[in-house]
C-alpha cells in the first residue's frame, strides 16, 4: 500500500507516562499526565498495533517511541504474509521478519504471527508447476507444509500465537473458492492447523476474518470452527477485524459474534481502526481486491477533521471498548492496524488518494483525545 510521508514531531516519553504538551485545538489538555494504553488494561487484554517495514527497521523513531509507550503486543502489517517472504521464488526471505520478532523480544513484547494461509498475498507461483499449470493436490499440500513448517519453526517459542488461516469466508458463509480451495478441497484449512500445532504445539492457533459481524458470515464461520473442533483439530481462537466506520456495523451485531465465537474459544479484535470517510459500499468489509474510482466526494476532509466528525469517532471508539469491557473474559487482544493516521492502509484503500483518520495517533504521532479518554473508561 503507497504510504503518504509522515511529518514527525518529537513524542515526549518517560516510563509509563505520555506528557500531552501539542497546544493544538485537536490535542488534549495541556500538560495533563496519564499513564499508557497497555497499562490502562493490562488487567483486561492486550494493546498491540501492526508495525510496518520502516518502523520495524527504525527508520520512524517517533512511531517507535508510540508504539514502545502504549502498546505491549505487536502483529507485522505485511513483512510476515507469504508473498513478502518468498516474493519471487520458493527462496525464504526473513530479513525483515526476523527484525520484526526481535524489536518484540527486546521490548518485551507479546508477538501475533499473521499470516500463514492466505490467498490474496500468496505469490502466483506457490500454485503453478514449471509450465504455468495449477499443481496437484498433493504438490500444493507439500508446498503448503513446507511453508508452515519453516516458518512457524524458525520463531517458535517466540511468535506466542498465529493467525494461521485468513478470510477463508465470503460474506455469505460459504467457503471461499480460492485456490486452496479449488486445488486442495476444503480441507486445507484443517491441514493448515495441523501443521501449525505439529511444529509449535504451545503456540495459539486463530482462524482470521472481516465483516464478522454479518450475520451469515458469522454463522458460516461458527460451522466450520464448530467442525475442526469436532475433528479434534487444534484451533484456539478467533480473530475478528475490527474495520468499522461511524455508522457500521451495528454495535449489537458486533456484539453476537463476540458471544458466538466466545464459546468456541479466544476472542482477538485483530485489526482495529475507525474509518470516518463514505464507504463506496457502505459496509466494514475489507476485501483488498476491492478498489474504487477517486472522486472529490468520497475525500471530504482532507486537510483535517471537523470537531464534530472528531466528537463522533470519538464516541464510537468508546461505545466499542465499553463492549470489549464487557466481554473482557473472552477477549485476549485487541490490536490497531496501525500507529497512526499517516500511515493507515485506509488512506488508499478502498479509493486511494484520501485522507483518513482511523486510529488513535495522528499524523504527527500526537495521541488524540480519544486516547485520553479510553484510559479514564479502562477505570471504570
Amino acid at each position: 500500500m503507497i504510504k503518504k510521508t509522515i511529518v514527525s514531531a518529537i513524542l515526549p516519553v518517560c516510563v509509563g507516562f505520555i506528557i500531552y504538551s501539542c497546544r493544538t485545538d485537536k490535542s488534549v489538555e495541556a500538560d495533563a499526565e496519564i499513564i499508557s494504553l497497555k497499562d490502562a488494561f493490562k488487567d483486561q487484554f492486550l494493546i498491540g498495533t501492526a508495525l510496518n517495514t520502516s518502523q520495524i527497521t527504525g527508520r520512524n523513531p517517533d512511531e517507535t517511541d508510540v508504539v514502545k509507550s502504549h502498546f505491549n503486543s505487536i502483529v507485522a502489517e505485511n513483512c510476515m504474509k507469504s508473498g513478502r517472504l518468498r516474493s519471487d521464488d520458493a527462496k525464504f526471505n526473513f530479513e525483515i521478519a526476523d527484525k520484526f520478532v526481535d524489536f518484540g523480544e527486546e521490548n518485551n513484547m507479546t508477538i501475533h504471527g499473521h499470516t500463514l494461509v492466505w490467498h490474496s498475498q500468496t505469490p502466483k507461483w506457490f500454485f503453478v508447476d514449471e509450465n504455468g499449470e495449477d499443481v496437484s493436490r498433493e504438490e500444493l499440500i507439500s508446498r503448503m507444509k513446507e511453508h508452515i513448517f519453516t516458518v512457524v519453526e524458525r520463531y517458535k517459542g517466540k511468535i506466542k500465537s498465529w493467525d494461521v488461516v485468513n478470510e477463508a469466508i465470503e460474506d455469505d458463509g460459504s467457503l471461499r473458492e480460492s485456490k486452496f480451495y479449488k486445488i486442495i478441497g476444503e480441507d486445507y484449512i484443517k491441514l493448515a492447523f495441523q501443521f501449525a500445532h505439529q511444529t509449535d504445539p504451545d503456540a495459539k492457533l486463530y482462524y482470521n476474518d472481516y465483516s464478522m459481524a454479518n450475520p451469515k458470515k458469522r454463522a458460516g464461520v461458527v460451522r466450520m470452527v464448530k467442525e475442526l473442533k469436532d475433528n479434534n483439530v487444534p484451533i484456539h481462537g478467533i480473530g475478528m477485524q475490527g474495520h468499522i466506520g461511524l455508522n457500521h456495523p451495528e454495535i449489537s451485531e458486533f456484539e453476537k459474534s463476540i458471544e458466538a465465537f466466545g464459546q468456541l474459544g479466544e476472542v482477538a479484535i485483530s485489526e482495529l481502526d475507525l474509518s470516518v470517510l463514505p464507504s463506496p459500499w457502505g459496509d466494514a468489509g475489507a476485501n483488498i481486491s476491492d478498489n474504487f474510482k477517486y472522486e472529490d466526494e468520497m475525500n471530504p476532509f482532507p486537510e483535517q477533521l471537523p470537531e464534530n466528525v472528531e466528537q463522533q469517532f470519538t464516541d464510537r471508539y468508546l461505545s466499542f471498548f465499553k463492549l470489549f469491557q464487557k466481554h473482557k473474559d473472552k477477549i485476549s487482544r485487541i490490536t490497531f492496524w496501525g500507529v497512526n493516521d499517516g500511515n493507515s492502509w485506509k488512506n488508499d484503500w478502498p479509493v486511494s488518494g484520501r485522507t483518513d483518520y482511523p486510529l488513535l495517533f495522528d499524523r504527527q504521532n500526537q495521541p488524540k483525545p480519544v486516547v485520553k479518554n479510553l484510559i479514564d473508561l479502562s477505570a471504570q
